[in-house]
């Protein structure tokens, strides 16, 4: 039945989809009018805003541009690949796979939206090498478990309003995660996708005839360990070869990661987990010479990222500064009681992430609406602010924006995948929908 159902979806998907650098393209135009037609902005306001945000996302385009190169490298090294190896073994059939990656993926996104990304494409790949698998059901699969990010540990919406001085602190104070991320409504919603994405992924493999499975020669270790003796090489190459001074510099990294988490308590964020992939991955390929030959593997997954980032800022700004996203939200909310709050500000989010991913950058905007009307309706402040993050996950499964360095490490394109997150969104809609209302 759900081969029935994503078959003509896949179809769609990959004869319209077009790559998400067009995509993006597209998106710019889109917003660029409306905001000259539905807004007070002029075509001249739209494009000056449009302008001066292009640059506004270039921290976090070096952060994820890091994400994805460091844990490649972190993969790459031998000790990395003989454990995912190991794990990859434990599937037997194409369906324990699909389960199994789903559910490593979303645990993984739990604990860190950067991790999980990483951590579900590369698995990804080493249960490839083990075994025969629909393999755009396995990324899109790694990919689902993204969904889950926002109601766990690094999710943006529940830590920016559990921080002291926080920009809502005078209209909601400080709302602890004891009412967000660990309220009994959460915990359910995790709990319903860890069990429902699993078994929808299952069902969402082809017959065996139908399945597309990648050549493992395509997938096999391209970064042999360059490590050689170092008789008849020049002072530099040495120094290249050298494994004590990766290790050492690897070492020193690692020290003060345990400094950051365990004596100042800190937690992780995008930096640290960047700082763990990248200093481990110094540490355990030992010399230069093999990790600069990782990052030279690693360096053509990044390209998506580099270019479509500042249109995303330009998106942004635009959608911002002439208050088009507010109308959105206003919308929505104008229609709202203080039942249905929680669901139509997660549908409000959802379609707002389409033209903003990004989770704090969105609630910056809608915080300003959906709060006041939270308040004033009598609707629950957690649930609602909560129902903003889910909207925000819950659209990234079709926002190629997110999928590009699962994609890039997996060496897929986008149309290869968004059939099968098409009816992932559809399902895990409905029940976060149907949670956040009733629950």
């Amino acid at each position: 039945m759900f081969y029935r159902l994503t078959r003509p979806l896949t179809n769609l998907v990959e004869r319209y989809l077009p790559d998400p650098y067009v995509f993006v393209l597209l998106l710019t135009l889109i917003v660029l009018i409306l905001a000259s037609t539905v807004t007070p902005f002029t075509p001249i306001d739209a494009i000056n805003a449009w302008g001066k945000g292009l640059w506004k996302l270039l921290t976090f385009a070096m952060q994820m541009l890091l994400v994805l190169l460091s844990g490649y490298m972190l993969a790459s090294t031998p000790i990395c690949i003989r454990a995912l190896d190991k794990l990859a073994q434990k599937a037997k059939t194409p369906t324990v796979a699909i389960i199994l990656i789903t559910v490593i993926s979303m645990l993984a996104s739990w604990i860190n939206w950067g991790f999980g990304l990483v951590v579900g494409a590369l698995f990804a790949k080493a249960l490839a090498k083990h075994i025969n698998v629909d393999y755009r059901v396995l990324v899109a699969s790694a990919y689902s478990g993204f969904i889950v990010w926002h109601g766990g540990l690094s999710g943006s919406v529940p830590l920016t309003i559990a921080t002291a001085g926080h920009f809502s602190v005078a209209d909601i104070g400080v709302v602890e995660t004891a009412h967000t991320l660990f309220a009994p409504f959460n915990i359910i919603l995790l709990i319903a996708m860890l069990i429902i994405m699993p078994i929808l992924n299952a069902c969402l493999l082809p017959p065996s005839e139908k399945q597309v499975i990648i050549d493992k020669h395509k997938l096999a270790d391209t970064n042999p360990d360059t490590t050689s003796p170092t008789t008849h090489m020049t002072p530099a190459q040495k120094l290249e070869h050298n494994p004590w001074l990766g290790s050492a510099v690897g070492l020193l990294g690692c020290t003060y990661l345990a400094y950051y988490f365990f004596i100042e308590n800190n937690g992780l964020n995008l930096n640290s987990v960047i700082g763990i992939f990248l200093f481990l991955a110094i540490l355990l390929h030992k010399t230069p010479a093999n990790l600069l030959n990782s990052l030279q593997n690693a360096m053509p997954g990044g390209a998506g990222i580099v270019i479509q980032f500042p249109f995303y800022a330009g998106i942004m700004a635009v959608m911002v500064d002439s208050g088009l996203a507010q109308q959105i939200s206003r919308a929505f909310v104008a229609i709202s009681t203080a039942d249905t709050l929680p669901f139509w500000s997660f549908m409000s989010a959802g379609l707002v992430n389409i033209f903003i991913p990004s989770g704090g950058g969105q609630w910056a905007i809608q915080a300003p609406i959906v709060l006041p009307a939270a308040e004033m309706l009598g609707a629950e402040i957690p649930r609602v602010a909560m129902a903003v993050a889910w909207g925000d996950a819950w659209t990234n499964l079709i926002q190629p924006f997110w999928a590009l360095p699962v994609l890039a490490i997996a060496g897929l394109k986008a149309r290869d995948i968004m059939g099968f997150c098409l009816l992932q969104l559809l399902v895990s809609g409905v029940v976060i929908a149907a949670i956040l209302t009733w629950v």
